[in-house]
């Protein structure tokens, strides 16, 4: 007699030959119910070849097929039996989906992470050879699991997959000679280094020649990873002459990733050769015809410039750098505004004041609001290099300039630099300087912009100390509450809500208490409530007199407003005094 407890599974399984692909769909996701039921035996046996038989369907289903089975390892009894579930993913590793593919694959790299070596040896290199030796689909596939199966293989295993990848390597269908130059640099952190340089490294040097070009962008991307398993010599001899060539290819693509091996091709080089075949190489990318290739060169700007001596950089880069501020291109702009000033350590305080200096107060004045941010995001760099006299007296006037532009993104940048403006400035300066700014910004149009100002303010004030904000910041904020705007008004109780932590007591009972009790006679039910709110937050830093006097009075009124949200707000807040 059949265990009725298994009739739910049953209408599962059904489901799973279901017409309705939503249906099957839902099955697939619920197979590890499935298994629970049936155990691990029953799984083995029953389920997995009913999956393998299930394959050919919708890639929505197969993809979430692909992702179930890489979590069933315990389901089938563990380790020891986590070689049942290759069979149906190695028929998901043959399908034409990519992303499909692609799961699949991970899914078998991570079954066969649970599998003893011995294992792996049986069920997962006969599963790749006869990937690679199945269509172009399967054979992509094959090409991510090589590093995978080397390492456990035995030494005559090795030399076949060996000869089986560079096979694939060159291999006639262009999909399958790109998923193995993916394939190179992973691989050949499995092998040993004497295959690295007979095997690896002359398939590397072929496949950057490559007649595709989609090839060729992928092959070369290789060359930073290869250079460290690599000799000096045998990086000079064979993978620079490959990668200067993919510098020069007709295709800006192939470009685009060979001008970004170069900073770790001449790590390995030394400065000698980075300077003298590198550098001109680079200064080439730099001004290429292509901006998605120059931004890419300008990216590695730092990164290329501390491989080679000082001298180099100050003669031959730093004018090119000059020449970039003023690139047509704003995302070539914007590199530049992000890499600029890590160039002030190679070059020193007073090469980076007159000769980098300049070129950032350019950019920060730039038409394009993405550049004003990359640059305004390096702020702090700038400060620790040129001290605070240069900062006052070069760098503000064009903070104010930013403080009100007209990109509240810009704007917003700005105020989150201002704590650390503060620190620098000190406190006279500050409030000189940028005091009256933070008051503009809490009446700002933009709520992401009051937001933030709020936070400046109480971090200001807790930096200078309690005596400075009740002096400075308190009058100036509460002068505020007499706006027309009622969202200023709102804005101003949040902020006093923000300072009430940094001030004394007595400046809170003083001076803010009073105004946010005239808020709560507000017109506006918004700012009522608001100021309820506020009050509660009032009471936490408040004598016990002043809230027996004062909050609950105030609160108690509030409770018997005529808008809903008020009376809501206050009862919370009188509750939370009690």
């Amino acid at each position: 007699m059949e265990d009725p407890t298994l009739a739910p599974i049953a209408l599962l399984i059904d489901s799973l030959r279901s017409q309705d692909a939503a249906q099957r769909l839902a099955s697939v996701k619920k197979l590890s119910t499935i298994a629970l039921a049936l155990g691990e035996e029953r799984t083995r046996r029953e389920l997995i070849p009913f999956v393998n038989e299930s394959v050919d369907d919708e890639d929505e289903i197969l993809l979430a097929l692909a992702e179930e089975l890489a979590e069933f390892v315990p389901l089938v009894g563990g380790s020891q039996h986590a070689h049942f579930l290759l069979p149906p993913l190695e028929s998901l590793a043959t399908v034409d989906e990519t992303v499909v593919r692609e799961r699949a694959v991970a899914s078998i790299v991570s079954v066969t992470g649970h599998m003893a070596p011995a294992s792996v040896q049986e069920h997962l290199l006969p599963l790749l050879q006869r990937l690679a030796g199945r269509e172009w689909p399967a054979r992509v596939s094959a090409c991510k699991l090589f590093a995978t199966a080397y390492l456990p293989a035995t030494e005559l295993n090795r030399a076949d997959l060996r000869a089986s990848f560079l096979k694939l390597c060159h291999d006639e269908t262009p999909m399958v000679r790109r998923a193995a130059a993916q394939a190179l640099a992973p691989f050949a952190e499995a092998l040993e280094p004497p295959h690295i340089r007979e095997d690896i490294l002359p398939s590397f040097v072929d496949l950057t020649q490559d007649d595709q070009d989609s090839v060729r962008l992928i092959a070369v991307e290789a060359a930073g990873a290869l250079a460290k398993m690599l000799s000096r010599e045998e990086v000079a001899a064979s993978a620079m002459p490959a990668v200067m060539q993919c510098s020069q290819d007709k295709s800006w693509r192939v470009r685009f990733n060979a001008v970004q091996q170069l900073p770790a091709l001449g790590e390995v080089l030394g400065t000698e050769t980075a300077s003298s075949d590198l550098l001109p190489l680079y200064l080439q990318l730099l001004r290429d015809n292509e901006p998605e290739v120059r931004t890419a060169a300008t990216s590695k700007l730092s990164s290329f410039a501390r491989l080679i001596p000082a001298s180099d950089v100050t003669s031959q880069l730093l004018p090119r750098v000059k020449e970039i501020g003023g690139d047509a291109n704003q995302l070539v702009r914007s590199a530049l505004a992000t890499v600029v000033m890590e160039l002030a350590p190679v070059l020193g305080k007073n090469d980076t004041v007159e000769q980098l200096l300049p070129l950032f107060l350019s950019l920060l004045k730039d038409d394009w609001p993405d550049v004003r941010l990359a640059i305004i995001g390096k702020l702090q760099a700038v400060n620790q290099v040129i001290g605070i006299e240069l900062l006052a007296q070069t760098l503000l006037p064009a903070v104010e300039d930013l403080a009100t532009d007209k990109h509240w993104r810009v704007r917003q940048a700005i105020i989150e630099h201002t704590p650390m403006l503060a620190t620098q400035l000190g406190a006279d300066l500050f409030q000189q300087k940028l005091g009256k700014q933070c008051m503009q910004w809490l009446q700002d149009s933009v709520y992401s912009i009051r937001e933030a100002a709020i936070h400046v303010l109480q971090a200001i004030a807790k930096e200078f100390g309690a005596d400075w904000a009740r002096e400075h910041i308190v009058p100036q904020v509460l002068s505020l509450m007499n706006s027309d705007n009622y969202l200023h008004r709102m804005t101003v109780l949040a902020a006093v809500g923000a300072l009430s932590t940094c001030v004394t007591r007595e400046v809170v009972q003083m001076s803010m208490l009073p105004a946010v009790v005239a808020c709560c006679k507000d017109r506006t039910p918004n700012v009522r409530f608001n100021a309820a709110k506020i009050m509660q937050q009032l009471a936490t830093v408040s004598d016990g007199p002043a809230i027996q006097h004062t909050i609950k009075p105030c609160l108690a009124e509030l409770s018997a407003d005529g808008d809903a949200d008020v009376r809501f707000y206050a009862a919370a807040a009188a509750a939370a005094c009690q």
